[in-house]
């Protein structure tokens, strides 16, 4: 089984004592970028405004338990296995993956 890995920026919701302990306790590593640094984490800064801008911008979810599952389903059935990317060569995610293993 593969590490599971948390990346995020310096927000103090990231960088406190009490989520590092929550991480390392479920044996989740810990990865925070540089100050200043967007091309550390240059996949979450485009994903996240495309989120915004394709699902939840103009949406008001009655409870948490729905907005979590409008996000699962996009990007479980819209974003992974249909949406292109520039970066991938215009195919989806799952597309370039399944490209990838067959190289």
């Amino acid at each position: 089984m593969d590490a599971l890995l948390h990346h995020s920026d310096q927000g103090s919701q990231y960088t406190s004592e009490q989520f590092r302990r929550l991480l390392a306790d479920s044996g989740i590593t810990c990865s925070i970028s540089r100050a200043g640094n967007v091309w550390d984490n240059s996949a979450m800064e485009s994903f996240f405004p495309t989120l915004k801008t394709e699902r939840t911008a103009k949406k008001v979810y009655r409870t948490r338990d729905a907005a979590r599952a409008d996000v699962f389903d996009y990007i479980e059935r819209f974003y992974n296995p249909r949406r292109r990317h520039s970066t991938l060569g215009y195919v989806s995610p799952m597309n370039f993956e399944t490209q990838t293993m067959l190289a």
